[in-house]
């Protein structure tokens, strides 16, 4: 079932009809934020304007690579061994 909406449009009447979801959907939006029926159609409207247009293009991004400062010979998939080794070391000192 439709909702037909009348709407004034600087001093003009226009009618728009709604989906019975789309109608029931703004309605409960409405009471839940205390905003008028109307308030939230246009915000959802806003909305949905701002998506269908083209966004603009970002800056393109680049990353410089340098050196981590690894001694050759380390395995960097072992770090985490590497550090419980050392702590346990630590651990054993303390004792």
């Amino acid at each position: 079932m439709l909702q037909t909406l009348g709407i004034m449009i600087r001093g003009m009447r226009m009618m728009v009809t709604l989906d019975e979801d789309l109608a029931r959907e703004l309605q409960e939006r409405a009471r839940r934020e205390g905003e008028s029926f109307k308030a939230v159609l246009n915000a959802a409207l806003r909305r949905g304007l701002r998506v269908g247009s083209k966004p603009k293009p970002l800056p393109r991004f680049e990353v410089e690579a340098s050196d981590c400062g690894f001694r050759t010979g380390i395995d960097l998939h072992r770090l985490n061994q590497l550090n419980d080794e050392i702590e346990s070391e630590d651990f054993r000192l303390q004792l």
